[in-house]
């Protein structure tokens, strides 16, 4: 692995950054081309949508990093808070404000926000297993000892050396990225069958809440106790039971999905 791809004089290209961004472009991508074959128009709308919840989510998951998982550190730093390249980011926090920024862009162009996360919810588990490309490139994300002579050695450089030295580490974060593109599956397969609006949704929020649960239990970059639970594994209890009511709720209460029909036109954006 290698944190520096290459240098443009003394300015660093930082493999971390570089697969980050790769993750939002390639969900983007996804977004529009599932959305387009889906022929309400909304593709339109994607590279836009992408930007603001990308830059909504890279700000939510520094916010949610630095003081849930890392103020330790960063209380002493405070001017470091923004130095997102070096790494840090929490994927929690991500969700969370680029769902905000998302339910904000939907209920602006009057687009049907649960149909539309539907949609993007495979695109958004996709662009999180490149992210966790990102974390491997860059050292963080690390499981813990495997106690054996297998596992993840990591270079100097990174935080996971400083962290466990030269010992073997369980490859969470390769892992949890494959496990990612599993869910995407999932998500492509369910979506397929006639569902209420906001279940495929509900149903990714699921399945990433448990994949993470049951990870968390090999990560090793941070070890802070709530209840016994780490904070990613509150966070993902919390989400699952939440998901999974509404899922139950859409199930009795909620409308069907019904995209148009071939050569149907599609609806006009009353703020384009």
């Amino acid at each position: 692995m290698h944190q520096y791809l290459f240098f443009i004089g003394s300015f660093p290209i930082r493999a971390y950054g570089l697969l980050f961004m790769l993750g939002i472009v390639s969900a983007g991508i996804t977004g529009y081309y599932i959305m387009k074959r889906d022929g309400r128009g909304w593709h339109t709308h994607i590279f836009d949508f992408t930007m603001y919840c990308g830059l909504a989510g890279i700000v939510g998951g520094r916010l949610w990093d630095v003081f849930f998982f890392d103020w330790p550190y960063y209380h002493n730093h405070l001017l470091e808070i923004p130095f997102v390249w070096q790494g840090g980011m929490a994927i929690q926090g991500g969700l969370l404000f680029g769902a905000i920024a998302g339910i904000a862009y939907t209920k602006y162009h009057h687009i049907d926000t649960w149909a539309f996360a539907d949609l993007l919810a495979p695109a958004i588990i996709l662009g999180q297993s490149i992210g966790r490309m990102a974390n491997l490139m860059n050292g963080d994300a690390f499981g813990h000892p495997t106690g054996g002579n297998f596992g993840i050695l990591y270079p100097e450089t990174t935080l996971a050396y400083h962290t466990y030295g030269n010992q073997p580490l369980w490859p969470a974060e390769v892992w949890e990225g494959q496990l990612d593109i599993l869910a995407f599956v999932a998500l492509l397969f369910y979506s397929s069958f006639p569902h209420k609006k906001g279940q495929v949704f509900c149903l990714y929020v699921m399945l990433y809440a448990v994949e993470r649960f049951f990870l968390e239990f090999l990560r090793g970059d941070y070890v802070s106790l709530t209840l016994g639970l780490k904070s990613a594994q509150m966070t993902s209890v919390i989400a699952f039971v939440i998901a999974a009511a509404v899922f139950i709720y859409l199930h009795f209460k909620g409308s069907v999905d019904e995209p148009p029909q071939p050569g149907t036109p599609a609806p006009e954006d009353k703020n384009a």
